[in-house]
């Protein structure tokens, strides 16, 4: 399966590389990593990352498109998808990502879906200028993008999120049911300081409950 994935890169860029780098044997040449919009609608998603830079404007319109998103997860399809993407490009509703993806040479597309609560999901997309014939080589980077996931969450939730270590350590809390007395606590500090906590937190991703603060840290994979 390659070399190695290098966890102790300390940058995103640098995580992707390596990522890449595990993966050449399979000749993927781009990466991309989909995610709510925290502050969109429950359609929204947004390009958290992608590698090389050249595959930006392919994860862009594939982001913007409907393809893979809300109606795919309400149909209770599959969190894996393999896709020679020439074989839908053609059409006349073909979607501009895959005319871009066609354009940089790529052939297939692999995705891999990490669901998230209310609906939402983390989408890894992996693109090769080669059609995969075996199902044991699109197995191969489905493996690779379950390895590498925890990782590229943790660099994207640092780079994307703006609360304060507390703040995400109250909201895991009360993710995990306990009350701001419990969490105080838990954290040996007083109920006031954690309810402090939790307004800032809310504050910063715009909501007016401890609920919503909480879907939309897991959105931006904060917790």
């Amino acid at each position: 399966m390659g070399d190695p994935v290098n966890f102790d890169s300390v940058s995103l860029d640098g995580i992707l590389s390596d990522w890449l780098a595990a993966l050449k044997e399979f000749s993927v040449e781009a990466v991309a990593v989909l995610g709510p919009d925290p502050f969109g609608s429950y359609e929204d998603r947004q390009v958290l990352c992608v590698h090389p830079p050249l595959a930006s404007d392919t994860a862009h319109a594939l982001a913007q498109s409907a393809d893979f998103g809300a109606p795919w997860r309400e149909s209770d399809a599959p969190l894996v998808a393999w896709q020679h993407i020439a074989k839908a490009a053609g059409t006349v509703n073909a979607s501009r990502w895959r005319v871009l993806a066609l354009a940089h040479g790529y052939q297939t597309m692999v995705r891999v879906e990490f669901p998230l609560p209310a609906g939402r999901a983390f989408e890894c997309f992996m693109f090769s200028p080669r059609e995969l014939s075996d199902r044991s080589e699109a197995a191969a980077l489905v493996w690779s993008t379950l390895n590498v996931w925890p990782v590229v969450k943790r660099c994207i939730a640092q780079e994307r999120a703006t609360l304060s270590p507390r703040e995400r350590q109250c909201l895991m809390l009360a993710f995990n049911g306990l009350t701001a007395k419990e969490s105080a606590m838990q954290m040996d500090c007083t109920e006031r300081t954690v309810n402090y906590h939790l307004a800032n937190a809310m504050a910063k991703l715009r909501v007016d409950n401890k609920l919503a603060a909480i879907q939309r840290a897991c959105w931006i994979g904060a917790i």
